[in-house]
């Protein structure tokens, strides 16, 4: 049987994000004919609530009407093209970004799973469904994210999360390992030459790719304890020391940083120093002993660990992006 999955989109879609999972479910359903993988196939239809819906870039994308249609097995919802706050909290405010969420609560209680992938977390964020579940969403957004919907324990530094019966992507191109993770449920080694065919490499976490001061801007107390941090990245972490040179109770900073990041004022110091490691490791010939004295750990042993912990890469595979970044 054929996996059913409806692709819900509205105007204003982000043109990678949809074309990432049409392509790659296409390309799964050639490679598995070729391969003489009958039992295995991706029965796709791209759903609108208007007859005409239009891409970000402006194109015109074909869509079958969602209001009164039976849901498929999935319920897969793309970006939204905005990057901003603004934007995106008034796109998901218009109308048929409203209809949309109260579809997609309706097919969730029929029994429907649902994948969203980057802003589009933040629709199913708005239908309920993701409420009490586990998940993540774009990276920079994350802020947002938490403060609007406190009842989604939220891990942004995953690139992938399943909960209950939803599937949660980070940003922008985790379309692609959304909908590889869908073709993985059907078959582990067809995902695996689909990824191969455009080559795509396994991509476990997005913190890799996250700005620890973009997100520090969302509050200016957050900011001012960054720029304290950063000062401080080779010395030893006090919360004591923190609260007064910023202003602020240990209290209020740790209440802030949390509301905001999500983690606890010296999670996010540590964050900067591992983040400090890494421009150190592809931008200078130090060995990794003297790294790890530059951002105040006692050996290179724990900063290979910690980078692998928060990464999911080693030393040698950072350094080898010296050639690209």
């Amino acid at each position: 049987m054929a996996m059913k999955i409806d692709v819900l989109i509205v105007d204003g879609v982000f043109d990678t994000g949809l074309a990432a999972v049409l392509d790659a479910l296409a390309t799964a359903n050639e490679l598995a004919a070729a391969q003489g993988l009958t039992s295995v196939s991706f029965e796709v239809t791209v759903v609108g609530l208007r007859r005409r819906v239009s891409s970000k870039q402006g194109c015109i994308v074909p869509v079958v009407p969602a209001s009164g249609r039976a849901p498929g097995e999935w319920v897969v919802v793309p970006a939204i093209g905005e990057k901003a706050p603004d934007p995106l909290l008034a796109a998901i405010a218009r109308p048929e970004a409203r209809e949309a969420t109260s579809l997609l609560r309706q097919w969730a209680d029929d029994g429907a799973q649902v994948a969203a992938a980057c802003i589009g977390t933040f629709l199913a964020a708005e239908a309920g469904v993701l409420d009490g579940e586990t998940a993540t969403t774009t990276w920079w957004l994350a802020p947002l994210f938490r403060q609007r919907y406190p009842k989604v324990r939220l891990e942004d530094g995953r690139m992938l999360v399943r909960s209950g019966r939803v599937l949660t992507a980070g940003a922008a191109l985790s379309h692609m390992d959304m909908a590889l993770w869908l073709i993985r449920q059907a078959s582990p080694s067809l995902a695996a030459l689909t990824a191969r065919y455009l080559i795509v490499d396994s991509r476990p976490t997005q913190s890799a790719y996250a700005m620890s001061d973009h997100l520090a801007h969302a509050d200016p107390l957050v900011q001012r304890f960054e720029r304290w941090a950063r000062e401080r990245l080779a010395k030893g972490f006090s919360l004591d020391e923190a609260a007064h040179a910023i202003g602020a109770s240990k209290r209020t900073l740790a209440r802030r940083i949390n509301d905001v990041l999500g983690k606890s004022p010296l999670s996010y110091f540590q964050d900067l120093r591992v983040e400090r490691a890494v421009h150190l490791l592809r931008t200078s010939s130090d060995d990794v002993e003297k790294i790890a004295a530059a951002v105040g750990y006692a050996d290179g042993v724990t900063l290979r660990t910690l980078l692998r912990r928060k990464l999911g890469r080693g030393v040698r595979e950072i350094r080898s992006d010296r050639a690209t970044g």
